[in-house]
């Protein structure tokens, strides 16, 4: 299935938008990276801009917008993982419970969560 270019990749719900507007504040300007590896599966982890390094194994799906932030936050995923999820649109959500140690909302009680929807081919 090809994925439908006025579609797009990533979009954020308001939970996931508001969470954000509250990182960036305490943070700085911030990236996401999903991995799918043994530690958080397909968990999106949000970081410092730049704290991650990107390089040819992942691929960037979006540059998310965020009202009331003044930069975007890219999204990134591993070249492997995108093979998987290439045929959805992801939603990132919040959820309460701890994700990752790694991730910027850790300490918030809550934690990122990718939904999916399948693409129309």
């Amino acid at each position: 299935m090809e994925r439908d270019p006025n579609s797009p990749a990533v979009e954020l719900t308001p939970a996931a938008a508001g969470l954000l507007r509250r990182l960036r504040a305490d943070h700085g300007p911030l990236m996401f990276h999903q991995s799918g590896g043994c530690c958080d599966g397909s968990a999106p982890m949000c970081y410092p801009a730049g704290e991650f390094r990107t390089g040819n194994a992942d691929v960037l799906l979006a540059d998310l917008a965020v009202e009331g932030m003044s930069e975007s936050v890219p999204f990134w995923m591993s070249r492997s993982q995108y093979e998987v999820w290439s045929h959805t649109r992801l939603i990132v959500d919040v959820v309460e419970g701890r994700g990752s140690g790694f991730s910027l909302e850790a300490p918030e009680g809550v934690r990122f969560l990718i939904r999916s929807r399948l693409v129309d081919g």
